[in-house]
């Protein structure tokens, strides 16, 4: 390669994807801005429809082009472009889409007048249907099944099994409703109390999401490539997976700190977030509602010696005026006083 591996270059990844050789990377995961005017550091995320897909179609040759004939490409994508994204990768690049994955998340962008979004598409593209990597036994991907832990039925795999689009109140409340092996994944957004959360780029995907798609599509020692680095969350599970990487970003702050992030990353450090979501926050039936909740007592701010006589002056003005016949009191500044 003419760009070193295990770096993250400041550059655009349409020029920084030339410089990579054809063929040398096993797994790509891209999760590009969706042209819906979000404010990144040093990109305009709101281009003309035209614009904004001949530059996906650059960039997804590009990465068309380095990957291996056995190479697995998943890309993120929210509504507004996901049916345009599919169709210039499998009819006009030659991807195969292997599926259409839904990620659920919670904690979603609150919506007025609309059902709030609390997903992401997700597709898994690969070269070749009949030559790619897909780690079906690998147990960190597996999952237990409904038959092991609901139904105590003995035609039960030991093994679990393999990770629908649907509406849904809460998974925790949903033991078989909701299973990590169907095609809606749900993983929570890194919201901005997350410990996990970097805090310098808004759309920061969770580490658990990346480790099921590094675990199952790449083996130890494979390139994971991010054309979009971000916040480093790609490099930093491949890095803690034992995989190696490589990618472009726009913005030198971007990459500074996703520097900083990877210098604080170790290989065989666990994943960021928890491994089974629909734990990580209680159920409803545990949870508790607002009409539990004791209001907390009121906070005063303490004033200080010429504040507090102030006050305790206004305060005495005050109950004297109320204390006065209604016949004495004018109504305004302007008003004359009642006639004696």
């Amino acid at each position: 390669m003419d760009v070193k591996l295990n770096e993250v270059y400041n550059e655009s990844c349409i020029e920084g994807l030339q410089k990579v050789v054809p063929g040398t990377v096993d797994l790509a995961f891209a999760d590009p801005p969706f042209n819906i005017g979000y404010h990144y550091d040093v990109y305009h995320d709101e281009r003309d429809d035209s614009e904004y897909l001949d530059f996906t179609r650059n960039w997804m040759a590009g990465v068309k082009r380095v990957l291996k004939p056995s190479g697995t490409f998943w890309l993120a994508i929210g509504d507004e472009y996901a049916a345009e994204l599919k169709i210039i990768a499998t009819k006009e690049l030659g991807f195969t889409c292997r599926s259409w994955v839904i990620w659920y998340y919670t904690f979603g962008v609150n919506c007025v007048k609309g059902f709030s979004r609390s997903h992401t598409h997700l597709f898994h593209f690969v070269c070749d249907p009949k030559n790619l990597t897909f780690n079906s036994d690998d147990p960190a991907v597996r999952v237990p099944s409904a038959r092991q832990l609901v139904y105590g039925d003995r035609r039960a795999n030991p093994k679990g099994r393999l990770p629908d689009n649907t509406w849904i109140l809460r998974p925790q409340d949903m033991a078989e409703g909701f299973q990590p092996d169907d095609d809606t994944w749900h993983f929570p957004r890194v919201a901005g109390t997350f410990k996990e959360r970097e805090g310098f780029h808004g759309c920061q995907m969770p580490e658990q999401l990346l480790g099921r798609i590094v675990r199952c599509c790449s083996n130890l020692g494979d390139v994971v490539l991010d054309p979009f680095g971000g916040s480093g969350t790609t490099f930093s599970v491949a890095k803690k997976l034992g995989r190696r990487w490589l990618g472009f970003e726009l913005s030198k702050d971007y990459v500074e700190r996703i520097n900083e992030r990877l210098d604080r990353t170790k290989e065989g450090d666990p994943l960021d977030g928890a491994a089974d979501p629909a734990t990580s926050a209680p159920s409803t039936a545990d949870g508790r509602e607002l009409s539990q909740v004791k209001k907390r007592p009121r906070f005063v701010r303490p004033r200080d010696k010429e504040s507090e006589a102030a006050a305790t002056i206004a305060a005495t003005h005050k109950s004297q005026q109320k204390s006065l016949p209604a016949t004495t009191m004018p109504s305004s500044l302007f008003d004359e006083p009642p006639a004696e």
